[in-house]
């Protein structure tokens, strides 16, 4: 392991200037699951590891019914996955965390970590787009909001700037009839990347789908949503036929590549697939 210089800043200001000031290779340490290994296998020259662990704030959990969920940058997977609201009004979301590496990692690895890894095939990102969370940040000067639809630029980056950090996430609070699911599908069934995952979030009154969001992880640059597919499933009963035409115009929206996993053709399958087990998966557990 190369040697690397250590700092513990007390403060978002403090993180944010170091960040800035230390310019390539200062990189922050809050679960360090990724880190430590890419550090030790020297995939990641760093020169300077940011623990942000003392600054106060990052490892809370709130949530009411008007405003939502809200979670800080130091919650782990094993954290949000135990939290009453999600267990309660993000079925979706925690289906995600639950299959995500394994019990050891979750209970170190933080969320807004995998999150900010920024890769297609990430397990916790597909729920919070289809949920419409979006990311707070902090930089010196004043932080913003950020649909998380809009985070991401492609794989391994985002439209984070030098000094910027994200401090939260914000998830809206479900409305009444909501149906929500995430189905990961992979070669096993831990410590696995996801070859496709897809997430939908239905919003429905009497009977009727209202509102529809759908996001498909690893089959694009980054985490897509269908807007089509969901133009399909709106003012629909979410019968069996809509549905499949639905999740047919998904396969049409994703832009699937063929590596080691999988084949593109495969996972455009897997879509449709997927789509429609995760919209049946809804209903049968808001039923």
């Amino acid at each position: 392991m190369r040697r690397f210089e250590y700092h513990e800043p007390m403060t978002l200001e403090e993180a944010s200037t170091l960040l800035t000031t230390l310019g390539e290779g200062a990189f922050f340490l809050a679960g360090g699951t990724d880190l430590f290994v890419e550090i030790r296998e020297r995939l990641r020259e760093v020169r300077h590891l940011v623990n942000i662990k003392r600054v106060p704030g990052l490892d809370r959990i709130d949530y009411c019914d008007t405003g939502g969920l809200r979670f800080g940058a130091l919650v782990t997977a094993g954290q949000l996955e135990a939290s009453e609201a999600v267990i309660a009004h993000y079925p979706n979301l925690r289906a995600a965390l639950r299959q995500l590496a394994s019990i050891q990692v979750r209970n170190r690895a933080t969320v807004i970590g995998n999150i900010c890894r920024a890769s297609p095939s990430a397990d916790t990102i597909p729920p919070l787009i289809a949920d419409g969370a979006s990311v707070e940040t902090y930089r010196i000067g004043g932080g913003r909001s950020i649909p998380m639809a809009e985070f991401f630029t492609g794989p391994g980056r985002s439209v984070l700037e030098k000094g910027e950090i994200v401090v939260a996430v914000t998830v809206p609070a479900p409305m009444p009839g909501s149906l929500r699911a995430y189905i990961k599908h992979g070669r096993r069934k831990a410590m696995e990347l996801a070859t496709v995952g897809v997430a939908v979030s239905l919003d429905t009154a009497g009977g009727v789908c209202t509102g529809a969001r759908i996001a498909l992880g690893a089959v694009g640059p980054v985490v897509l949503r269908a807007p089509l597919a969901e133009a399909l499933l709106v003012g629909s009963k979410l019968d069996a036929a809509t549905v499949a035409a639905a999740a047919e115009q998904a396969m049409q929206e994703c832009t699937p590549i063929s590596n080691v996993r999988s084949s593109a053709e495969y996972r455009r399958e897997m879509v449709g697939v997927l789509t429609r087990r995760a919209v049946s998966q809804a209903q049968e557990v808001a039923a």
